[in-house]
C-alpha cells in the first residue's frame, strides 16, 4: 500500500489575514492550497443587519457555515432561514445562497468550501473594490477563476431590505 502523507496545515490567530472593514470583516484562514486541496476556509464577521456576501452559487465545492456567534440569515435556494449560535448549514453546489448577519443581531462564521478551491486571491478583490482600487468589472470577470458565479435574487434583497433599520 502507497500511502502519501499530507502535512498538517495550521493557521495560528496572529498570522491570519484580516480584510475588510467594521461592518465585515474577513479573516483568511487556510486555503485549499495548504490543505492539499480538500478545503478552504475563513472567518467571516458581521456587525448587525450587515450583508456577506450577495446571491451566487459554486459549481466546484459544498460550502459549509458554522455560526460561532449571533445570528445568519441566509438564502439557499429560494429558501431564507435563520441559523443560531452554534447552528450550521451545508449549501451544495449549484445551490444559489447569500449570506449576512440578521437585523437585530451581528455573527461571527466560519465557512469552508470542500473540496477547495483557491479563494483567497478573491477577497483580496472584494477588498480592493471596498477601497475604491478595483472595480465590479473585475469581479464579474472573475467569475469563473474563483467558481463565485452571480445570480438574480430578488426575494433575498425584498427580505434584506424590509428589515433594516
Amino acid at each position: 500500500m502507497n500511502i502519501t502523507a499530507r502535512q498538517v496545515a495550521i493557521r495560528q490567530p496572529h498570522a491570519a489575514e484580516t480584510l475588510g472593514n467594521e461592518n465585515a470583516r474577513v479573516r483568511l484562514l487556510i486555503d485549499s492550497n495548504e490543505a492539499g486541496g480538500t478545503v478552504s476556509t475563513l472567518e467571516v464577521t458581521m456587525a448587525q443587519g450587515a450583508d456577506g456576501a450577495a446571491p451566487h452559487y459554486h459549481t466546484k465545492s459544498d460550502e459549509l457555515f458554522y455560526v460561532a456567534e449571533g445570528e445568519l440569515q441566509l438564502l439557499a435556494g429560494d429558501r431564507i432561514v435563520t441559523v443560531g449560535a452554534g447552528g450550521s448549514i451545508v449549501v451544495p453546489k449549484f445551490m444559489p445562497h447569500a449570506f449576512g448577519a440578521t437585523p437585530d443581531s451581528a455573527a461571527k462564521i466560519m465557512i469552508a468550501l470542500m473540496p477547495g478551491v483557491e479563494r483567497f486571491e478573491y477577497f483580496r478583490l472584494l477588498d480592493r473594490i471596498g477601497k475604491g482600487e478595483a472595480t465590479f468589472e473585475d469581479l464579474a470577470a472573475s467569475q469563473e477563476e474563483f467558481d463565485n458565479h452571480f445570480v438574480d435574487a430578488p426575494h433575498w434583497w425584498a427580505e434584506r431590505n424590509a428589515n433594516r433599520r
